[in-house]
């Protein structure tokens, strides 16, 4: 078998609570995860656990305090958690791709700019049509397209936020309950962009809380187990 895209080796996290008095919380400990090109790990355990901390980590937002993880770029493997900041945002834009619950963007950018500024190695038509097409295969319609999407709903925002996530082509993709706000047509459409994107060998990290997503794309479950001190 190849070398894993994604390795985590004895990985721990914790938080400080500076205003209750400094109290530790010990999140995640001892995490080894490997993630394969073409395999979709899905990660599982009770709320609270620390799956959305575990996938906030593998994507450097909260840094590790023990451990490694591993991302292979461009042949070489890079430690998000002792790397640059410079060298951390360079793998983010070239190989580490990550869909959240919510969408972050720049107020008053049109959607299809949103989504097509993310693509990589298209000049701006190009990113453009791409983009067009991801937001009308994600149902939300052309005249949309130059709107804000401060002014849509939930659920057209995550396929906003969809559409940014899966225009990169990364190789590595995390997706943190990337169907919790659409309904079941737009859920069947985001389940084959997953499968199309395992197809081209990415490796996927993701948390899916509906079973019928799970049950779709996951080649197998990591269980994150809560630490007795954690909350």
């Amino acid at each position: 078998m190849s070398a894993p895209l994604l390795q985590t080796e004895g990985l721990g996290k914790r938080f400080v609570l500076h205003l209750q008095g400094g109290i530790e919380l010990n999140v995640l400990a001892d995490v080894d995860l490997t993630v394969h090109a073409g395999e979709c790990v899905a990660l599982a355990g009770p709320s609270g656990a620390g799956k959305s901390t575990l996938l906030r980590s593998l994507y450097g937002n909260y840094r590790a305090d023990t451990g490694r993880i591993l991302v292979r770029h461009h042949g070489a493997e890079i430690d998000i958690v002792t790397a640059l900041p410079r060298v951390v945002v360079q793998v983010r834009n070239e190989t580490l791709g990550y869909v959240s619950q919510f969408l972050r963007v720049v107020p008053r950018v049109a959607a299809l700019d949103i989504v097509a500024e993310a693509a990589r190695g298209l000049s701006r038509e190009a990113a453009r049509a791409e983009a067009a097409a991801l937001l009308h295969r994600l149902n939300i319609p052309a005249r949309l397209h130059a709107l804000p999407p401060a002014t849509f709903s939930g659920g057209e925002q995550q396929r906003i936020n969809l559409a940014r996530g899966f225009i990169g082509g990364h190789p590595i993709l995390l997706l943190d309950e990337p169907t919790a706000s659409l309904d079941a047509a737009n859920r069947d459409v985001v389940i084959g962009m997953i499968r199309e994107a395992k197809a081209r060998g990415t490796a996927i990290v993701g948390i899916f809380h509906d079973a019928i997503v799970r049950d779709a794309v996951a080649d197998r479950l990591y269980h994150v187990t809560p630490l007795q001190d954690a909350a």
